[in-house]
C-alpha cells in the first residue's frame, strides 16, 4: 500500500510490504544521511500502515509510521519511529489534540516495538503493545490522534534515563509536522507501568527539550517512581516477577557499556544466559519462564556487593526520576498492594513533584493489581485528559485512597464503551470518532484526501 504524506514536507516516502519484516531487517527504520542535520522532531520517512489486532486480525484505523529525527541517552542524533493513529474517515486537515501514549515495551527485542507489534502479520506473541492496541483505539474515540513511540528506541534500551522522553517528545513534534497541525495544538502524554516511566521522563524533559508544545497534562499509571528500588524487588525470587528484572538489566547493559563490562565479569554463567534471552524474548514468555529466577553474581549473592561498584552506582542514580518536575498537571493512578511497583516509591515521586509546585491528582487503588489496574484506571485517565482539553479547572490536587476505581457510574460507562469498541475491533467495523464537518480547502486551493482513502484496505 502505498503512503502519502498527509501535511506535506519533504521527507520520504516508504511502501508498506505485506509480511512485515522485523526492525533490525526493515530498511525503513535506517536514518538517512545527513540525520545530524535536522532537527529534533523532523520527519526522515513516513508510510501508511496496516494495524491488527495481535497481529492478525486487521483494524479500521488511520495509520502512519513516521521516521524522525531524535536525540539518545548520550545527546547523539538518532533516528526513531512512532505509529500516528487517527479514527477511521477522520478529516486531516482538521487540528485536534494530540496524546502522544507510551506502551509498556518492558522488553530489548525488537519485534516487542509498538511499530513493528501493531502491524497486520508481525509475530509478536508476547509483547505488552499488542494488549494495548485496544487502549489506543478507545482513545481514538474521542476524536483524538495519537502518537505511539518506540520509546525503548531500536538498540532495545529498556529502563534507561531521559531518552524515553526525547522520543516521545519528538514524536510529537513529527506528528504536529505529519498532520500539518499548528504548534500550539494541545497535546498530553499518557502511558501506565513501563510506559507509565517513559511518560514521566517526557514530563521531566518537556520544558527543557521541547518548551514550544502546549502539553496540557500527564497520566502516568503505576510509573515506577523508584528503578533502582523496584529492580532489586524484582530480583527478589518470593515476588515471582525475576523475568521483568532481567529484561530492565538487559536494555540497561546496552546503553551504558561500563555496566555492561561488569556484569560480564561479576555475573554467574546462568545470570549472564538468561541476560541474553532476555534480548530476543517477548515480555510475556521470559516473565512466565523466569518468574523465581534470581540474577545473581559469582558468589551466589543476589547483586549486593556489585551494587556498591561505582560504575554501577552511577547507573543506578542515573535512572532515578523525578530531578525536573514537570510545570503541567499530572494524574498518577497506583496499586496500594501492586507487587511489582512498590506503593512507596510512587508516593515518594509525587511528594517531590509536589513539593516542586506541580498540582498532582493521586489516586490510590486498594483493590488492583498491577496488570488489572492498568486497565481498570482507563476510563479514569481518558476522562481526566478529555478534561484538561476541554479548558476545565483541576477539580483536584489531592491523594486519595479508594477501595476501586471500577466504583463508580462513571467507570462503568467506561467500561460499556470499551465492551463496544472490542465487538467493533472483532468485528473489523470502523473505529472512527465523532462526526466531523467536511474537509476545508486548503490553501492552494486543493482538498485534502480523506484518511478513509490514504489508508484504504488493501
Amino acid at each position: 500500500m502505498g503512503a502519502s504524506t498527509v501535511g506535506g514536507g519533504a521527507a520520504e516516502v516508504a511502501v508498506e510490504s505485506a509480511e512485515p519484516p522485523r526492525p533490525e531487517h526493515d530498511p525503513f527504520y535506517r536514518p538517512p544521511r545527513g540525520l545530524s542535520r535536522r532537527a529534533p522532531g523532523a520527519v526522515l520517512r513516513s508510510r501508511a500502515v496496516e494495524l491488527a489486532l495481535l497481529g492478525v486480525l486487521p483494524q479500521r484505523i488511520a495509520a502512519w509510521q513516521l521516521l524522525y529525527r531524535s536525540t539518545d541517552l548520550h545527546g547523539r542524533p538518532e533516528a526513531a519511529v512512532t505509529t500516528v493513529l487517527l479514527p477511521w474517515g477522520a478529516d486531516p486537515a482538521r487540528s485536534r489534540p494530540v496524546v502522544s501514549y507510551q506502551c509498556a515495551i518492558d522488553a530489548v527485542a525488537s519485534n516487542c516495538l509498538p511499530s513493528y507489534a501493531f502491524r497486520r502479520g508481525s509475530r509478536a506473541l508476547g509483547a505488552l503493545p499488542q494488549l494495548e492496541l485496544l487502549l489506543v483505539a478507545h482513545a481514538l474515540t474521542r476524536g483524538w490522534a495519537i502518537s505511539v513511540p518506540d520509546h525503548i528506541g531500536t538498540a532495545g534500551h529498556f529502563g534507561t534515563p531521559r531518552e524515553p522522553g526525547y522520543r516521545a517528545l519528538d514524536g510529537l513534534r513529527a506528528t504536529l509536522a505529519f498532520l500539518g497541525h499548528p504548534v500550539d495544538t494541545p497535546v498530553a502524554l499518557s502511558g501506565y507501568s513501563g510506559g507509565g516511566l517513559a511518560t514521566v521522563w517526557a514530563a521531566e524533559m518537556a520544558a527543557a527539550y521541547a518548551p514550544e508544545l502546549n502539553i496540557l497534562a500527564a497520566a502516568a499509571g503505576s510509573p515506577v517512581g523508584d528503578l533502582e528500588s523496584t529492580f532489586f524487588r524484582l530480583n527478589d525470587a518470593r515476588f515471582g516477577f525475576g523475568g521483568l528484572a532481567t529484561l530492565c538489566l538487559a536494555g540497561l547493559r546496552r546503553a551504558y557499556p561500563p555496566l555492561h563490562a561488569s556484569l560480564a565479569e561479576r555475573l554467574d554463567p546462568a545470570s549472564l544466559e538468561l541476560l541474553d534471552r532476555a534480548e530476543r524474548s517477548t515480555t510475556i514468555p521470559l516473565v512466565l519462564r523466569a518468574s523465581r529466577a534470581r540474577l545473581q553474581d559469582l558468589e551466589g549473592g543476589a547483586l549486593a556487593a556489585l551494587r556498591t561498584l561505582p560504575q554501577v552506582r552511577a547507573v543506578l542514580t542515573d535512572i532515578q526520576p523525578g530531578d525536573n518536575p514537570p510545570d503541567f498537571p499530572v494524574l498518577t493512578v497506583q496499586g496500594v498492594h501492586d507487587l511489582v511497583i512498590p506503593v512507596g516509591n510512587v508516593d515518594r515521586l509525587v511528594d517531590r513533584y509536589r513539593a516542586a509546585g506541580t498540582p498532582v491528582r493521586y489516586i490510590r487503588d486498594l483493590l488492583g493489581d498491577h496488570v488489572g489496574l492498568g486497565l481498570l484506571a482507563a476510563p479514569l485517565v481518558e476522562n481526566w485528559l478529555a478534561a484538561r482539553f476541554a479548558g476545565k479547572p483541576l477539580d483536584r490536587t489531592t491523594t486519595d485512597t479508594v477501595f476501586s476505581v471500577a466504583a463508580s457510574r462513571q467507570a462503568a460507562t467506561g467500561y460499556l464503551r470499551l465492551g463496544a469498541l472490542l465487538l467493533r475491533a472483532l468485528t473489523v467495523r470502523p473505529i472512527g470518532g465523532p462526526a466531523e464537518p467536511e474537509s476545508p480547502r486548503r490553501r492552494d486551493g486543493t482538498v485534502r484526501g480523506s484518511l478513509r482513502d490514504a489508508s484504504a484496505d488493501r
